[in-house]
């Protein structure tokens, strides 16, 4: 439960050491206690038992970017760079996708979440991540955001955007938040649950200093905490848009962020070493912090 009154949060630790050159697509799966996360440029997937700090990796044959839960027990959802499948994870079963990215390899898959009605939604992006891992520069406008039911049909919610990123929904269902991270700027959307449309486009977080938008999360509050790229922060952000706090963090690259844990009151949060050939010690790491907020479990992608 959220408590009101001063926010308290603790110094960030690092819980597993990975070293990715882009931790993403976190998820906090608490049925078996676990955080779930990619590496993007190396095509991983980590999983990090809390209780028992055990970690495992899994390996695929494309960029990985979000890993997410559905309403099947021992199934989750990975969204790839070129789409979206089902993955059995006991038994490493891999599905063929149910979505196929318009464009891949030119673009690719990037920030992804589940809508209260249990659809995925997924923002793409010019593809900066070669055949072997290798970063190229992103930019241009290439990039689209789909929302896509259980049966693979996907529709075309925004378009002309650089870096997609930041897909989250207010508790009651009314606000959705999106990124442009070459923009610099989250919006703000009035959401429509019944038929999942958004509309009435508002700039939230706009042309901030430290660093660019990345992933993000929301508390029980309703303050979004968005990652912010080469800027080695964390920010809150009120419902009205005004920042609360900014968290300082051990690296430059935050990437995104999910509240887990017993009480949900643990941000976890993923990383990206330096892209110019720079060492951090910490670069790439999962870092929690523990605060005196929680956060709402994610929603489940709803399979037939």
């Amino acid at each position: 439960m959220a408590q009101t009154g001063k926010l308290n949060v603790a110094n960030a630790t690092c819980v597993a050491a990975t070293g990715d050159k882009c931790g993403e697509g976190i998820l906090w799966e608490p049925d078996s206690g676990c955080i779930y996360w990619t590496d993007i440029n190396r095509f991983l997937v980590h999983r990090y038992n809390v209780e028992r700090a055990e970690l495992k990796t899994w390996f695929f044959s494309e960029p990985v970017t979000c890993v997410l839960p559905t309403n099947k027990a021992g199934c989750l959802l990975l969204v790839t760079g070129s789409g979206a499948m089902l993955w059995q994870h006991e038994r490493d079963v891999r599905h063929e996708p149910f979505f196929k990215l318009p464009g891949w390899p030119r673009v690719r898959c990037n920030d992804a979440s589940i809508d209260p009605r249990g659809r995925l939604w997924v923002g793409s992006m010019r593809n900066n991540v070669g055949e072997d891992g290798e970063r190229s520069e992103a930019g241009g406008r290439d990039g689209v955001l789909y929302r896509i039911d259980s049966s693979g049909t996907a529709s075309e919610m925004r378009s002309n955007l650089g870096i997609s990123n930041t897909l989250l929904w207010s508790s009651d269902g009314a606000r959705f938040y999106f990124a442009d991270t070459l923009r610099n700027l989250i919006w703000s959307y009035r959401y429509s649950e019944q038929d999942g449309s958004i509309a009435d486009e508002q700039p939230f977080l706009e042309g901030h200093s430290r660093g660019l938008p990345d992933g993000s999360a929301i508390d029980s509050e309703g303050y979004v905490w968005n990652c912010r790229y080469g800027g080695n922060c964390i920010v809150r952000v009120a419902p009205d848009g005004a920042i609360d706090r900014v968290i300082e963090m051990p690296v430059s690259n935050l990437t995104n962020c999910t509240f887990g844990g017993k009480g949900r009151n643990i941000l976890f949060v993923t990383s990206a070493s330096p892209e110019d050939g720079r060492w951090e010690r910490f670069g790439g790491c999962l870092f929690a912090l523990e605060t005196n907020v929680d956060g709402p479990l994610c929603h489940e992608f709803r399979l037939p």
